[in-house]
């Protein structure tokens, strides 16, 4: 009983990252490439030309990861890596744009709270496999 209670919060965790990322993937990545995502690559020395198209293979990889949440729903594995990468991303934006930060709903929002819903995940997950 306690361990069926704990399917649905972890369901809605994976849904929705599964979302935020395939969503951060497609939408200001592949369909419209967003200036700000462009100048991070230009800014790490790549041309124009080659940093459009930088763009838009990052947002295929983002949309597999997000895909990965739909795929492997029992593990920690997948949680640990976004939060190991969402912590590397925030750092490059740091680095590379840093006045991002100071703009409404910036990277430092989206990324704290993708990594707090992997945390929380983590901690359900253990509560899970010691119920078992």
């Amino acid at each position: 009983m306690y361990k069926q209670c704990l399917e649905k919060p972890l369901q809605l965790i994976q849904m929705t990252l599964a979302a935020l990322w395939i969503y951060q993937g497609l939408i200001p990545k592949i369909l419209f490439q967003s200036n700000a995502e462009i100048n991070i690559w230009q800014a790490m020395g790549v041309e124009l030309d080659m940093a459009k198209i930088c763009v838009a293979l990052s947002g295929l990889v983002e949309i597999m990861f997000g895909c990965t949440f739909l795929i492997w729903q029992r593990t920690g594995l997948i949680h640990q890596l976004n939060i190991l990468g969402l912590t590397g991303l925030l750092l490059l934006i740091m680095i590379t744009d840093p006045l991002q930060l100071t703009t409404a709903f910036n990277p430092m929002v989206m990324n704290i709270a993708m990594m707090v819903l992997s945390i929380v995940a983590i901690q359900l997950l253990k509560l899970r496999n010691s119920q078992l």
